[in-house]
């Protein structure tokens, strides 16, 4: 009875006062394009031109130069946005650019905004803003009851990351917003990806935002925060026209000496012409509302990349392939393809669960001749910690990349767990540019001969790990205590993949 008064036994407002808007249609945008120098639209192919952000300060300067440069509007959605040095600087981009009259579009999957409800009302209140959550839980205290009395609704979350100015240029990739991401503590390191896009198929993107923005599952968040008290949002208030404080102004001093914040100011920029896909999943798959007709994201994908000739190489922090994908991997390797898999190990993954998932099939893609690579513990630093179900990014290794043949790529937001295929809304791009995608192979091939262990089988047919520097065999889970390997070995006898 207890539960049932602190939920409320409440249900989710009806959305018949939302209010309609869609992106606008911009096709120039003189300030961005010349800040950024981005090459001029064309009907005719390429559709796309891209700037890859592996590096954590590019990925924020390119973020804060959208938001600067935006004189028409901002379409921003991300699974975690935190309220720490570099996501508040962010925070008071998309405040400064609303008082320039941008119009700023925020939507934020509502599983990771614990403590940010006085800030996102504050910003809802600026005419030029308006925040939506999406799947938002109704008890903003208590959240964990969202769980006991709504779980097959707040079990699915918006995982989708983009960031749109103008409708000309938007980053798309695994990358949420936080210090973690940025690389703010000097002592973290953190293997993400993102790209920057122009050109039409920016459009796709915008479109794409639309649906999300207008779905069943985005409620703006009047609807949703009733009460916020007055001194919370004077501070929130404060926080958003404040001037930078110390570490605030430290962290930029860091980023301005990247390479894209030099690139920029000597307009040196240089775009890679490129055909591309957006895929991405329908919001209704938040719901269990897909359309039988629809295709999830990793149908698009599979549609979109095609089947290997000759390689496959995966990057996925989490990684549990399922019976059903261990099949399509022994195919492809019966057909002579060379399957390349790069994820975390025990010890650097923030979900023991998902580890678990992943380790019972660790031995059958060995035998069957698929590499394996375990990101180093040693080198993660994890700040973060995600209260909800799905897990949080803090890990060491977050890009969610796939390169075929060498020919294309795929960079987004799915991970290939059955979580990301069938419970989560996910998108990314797919890059048909064999240069691109050699070049990013090859960067991934150096950066698991220095970082990741090689997982193999001995003769006696055990597990072995191979540390990259040392070159030390290990025949156990590598630097992961005794209890945490005994939690994973115990999920693992579990009932529970399909939530992975």
């Amino acid at each position: 009875m207890l539960c049932m008064e602190l939920s409320g036994c409440a249900t989710l407002p009806s959305l018949v006062t939302r209010q309609p808007s869609i992106y606008i249609p911009t096709y120039s945008s003189p300030a961005l394009e010349t800040a950024l120098k981005l090459p001029k639209q064309s009907d005719n192919p390429p559709n796309a031109y891209i700037y890859v952000l592996d590096n954590p300060h590019d990925a924020y300067a390119a973020r804060a130069a959208l938001a600067d440069y935006a004189t028409v509007s901002l379409d921003v959605r991300y699974y975690i946005w935190h309220n720490d040095v570099s996501g508040s600087l962010l925070t008071q981009k998309l405040w400064q650019a609303a008082e320039r009259g941008v119009r700023v579009r925020l939507l934020l999957d509502d599983n990771n905004t614990r403590g940010l409800d006085a800030l996102l009302v504050t910003l809802n209140q600026h005419p030029n803003i308006e925040v939506r959550l999406f799947n938002p839980f109704l008890n903003r205290k208590w959240r964990a009851l969202g769980y006991l009395f709504d779980f097959p609704r707040v079990n699915r979350r918006m995982h989708n990351k983009s960031f749109t100015a103008d409708n000309r240029a938007s980053i798309i990739g695994g990358r949420n917003v936080g210090d973690e991401y940025f690389s703010h503590y000097a002592d973290t390191s953190f293997s993400d990806m993102d790209v920057l896009v122009s050109g039409s198929m920016v459009t796709d993107v915008s479109a794409d935002f639309d649906r999300y923005w207008q779905s069943e599952s985005a409620y703006p968040i009047n609807l949703i925060v009733k009460k916020i008290k007055k001194t919370a949002l004077t501070e929130a208030q404060s926080q958003l026209i404040a001037p930078p404080t110390l570490e605030q102004q430290t962290y930029q001093n860091e980023v301005v000496q990247n390479k894209f914040a030099q690139q920029m100011r000597s307009g040196s920029l240089k775009h890679i012409p490129a055909q591309t896909e957006l895929i991405s999943d329908n919001p209704a798959k938040a719901l269990d509302r897909q359309p039988e007709t629809a295709s999830n994201v990793a149908q698009q994908l599979n549609q979109t990349l095609k089947n290997p000739k000759h390689e496959i190489y995966i990057v996925s922090p989490y990684f549990v392939p399922t019976k059903t994908g261990t099949q399509i991997f022994q195919n492809l390797r019966q057909n002579g393809v060379n399957i390349t898999v790069f994820t975390n190990t025990l010890k650097a993954t923030d979900v023991s669960a998902v580890h678990s998932g992943y380790s019972r099939y660790r031995k059958p893609l060995l035998k069957m001749g698929v590499k394996l690579y375990e990101f180093k513990a040693e080198d993660a630093v994890p700040k973060q910690i995600d209260k909800g179900l799905t897990g949080s990014s803090s890990t060491s290794l977050h890009a969610k990349t796939f390169i075929v043949d060498k020919e294309r790529v795929y960079v987004g937001s799915l991970n290939l767990d059955p979580r990301s295929v069938n419970l989560n809304t996910e998108m990314g791009v797919v890059i048909h540019n064999a240069k691109l995608a050699n070049q990013m192979q090859t960067q991934l091939q150096q950066n698991t001969q220095k970082t990741a262990y090689q997982v193999a089988l001995n003769p006696q047919n055990q597990i072995q790990w191979r540390d990259p520097k040392t070159g030390k065999i290990s025949t156990r889970e590598p630097e992961a205590g005794f209890w945490k390997r005994a939690i994973s070995k115990i999920l693992s006898w579990l009932p529970i993949e399909r939530l992975l």
